[in-house]
């Protein structure tokens, strides 16, 4: 079951379910996504809801919105062999960090974006204006209530700043937290009605024109931490009120002579969680974004 966060044609941003090409409006008594989320188990009260829902529309009728209402977007790092190496060869004051935290029992954990500056599928994610060698990294990013509880997958691509990072490892907040940084969606796939997330497999796309630049894929069980040592430390002597989604971290690396360019479309699709594509901006031409 997909639970989405859309803008209907008369402007109204109800959660919704997605159910192949149609989407269906739910009234929810409480009215946002992540107050759903809270209900576990999900699915009977989604079924319940569906009970009383209006038609449905067709997809293409309405705008997918990053499925975040307020809450905060935190992400992994080093937890794939492929992250690690790359790590590594950005920063040679760093490399001895990377190396350690890729086998230490704590994770690399850090803040990534807001709901507010989250971006869903189509919105244009951003290079930093100080930046010559930035990449997306495409995530399976968790879903989880207030109580720690996992209780969904979406795709999320953690846009990076190699070389700004590669500098100083004490860069990263630079380097991964910027507008236009982080995107996620397209809609939540429920945790209780999907596979084990060590069956997934997440395949990333760069387009540079009519020409793929870039096309690898990874599985999900190539991660070298489990999903629920990353929760269970992201909730340690901290709290997360409206929930919180968690990227776990990148196993996609282009080689180190590639950057983005304005004008480049990146696609991430998580099997059987979903598609997000973005077209990237800016870069050292243009100007960075507001805000």
């Amino acid at each position: 079951m997909r639970l989405a966060r859309v803008q209907l044609p008369d402007g109204e941003i109800v959660p919704a379910v997605v159910q192949q090409d149609q989407v269906v409006p739910l009234e929810l008594p409480l009215g946002t996504l992540s107050d759903l989320l809270e209900q576990v188990p999900v699915v009977p009260q989604v079924e319940q809801l569906l009970q009383s829902s209006p038609e449905p529309l067709p997809l293409e009728e309405v705008r997918l919105l990053p499925p975040v209402d307020s809450q905060e977007i935190w992400a992994a790092g080093v937890t794939y062999r492929r992250s690690r190496t790359a790590r590594m060869e950005e920063s040679e004051q760093g490399a001895t960090f990377y190396d350690m935290v890729y086998t230490a029992p704590r994770p690399e954990l850090f803040f990534k974006a807001t709901a507010r500056r989250a971006l869903g599928p189509g919105a244009p994610v951003r290079v930093r204006s100080d930046s010559h060698w930035s990449v997306p990294e495409p995530e399976l990013t968790l879903v989880i209530n207030s109580r720690g509880q996992l209780v969904g997958y979406t795709v999320g691509n953690d846009m990076s700043a190699r070389d700004i990072e590669g500098e100083n490892p004490l860069y990263l907040p630079q380097a991964k937290v910027y507008s236009g940084s982080c995107a996620v969606g397209p809609w939540v796939l429920l945790a209780e009605a999907a596979p084990p997330a060590r069956e997934f497999t997440i395949r990333m796309t760069i387009r540079r024109g009519d020409q793929v630049v870039y096309d690898e894929t990874i599985g999900v069980d190539q991660m070298a931490r489990s999903l629920e040592n990353l929760i269970e430390y992201l909730f340690r002597d901290n709290d997360f009120p409206d929930g919180v989604l968690l990227m776990t971290g990148t196993g996609l690396v282009p080689p180190d002579q590639f950057t983005l360019r304005s004008g480049d479309v990146v696609r991430i699709g998580i099997d059987p969680v979903g598609e997000l594509e973005n077209p990237v901006v800016g870069g050292p031409s243009e100007e960075p974004a507001a805000g």
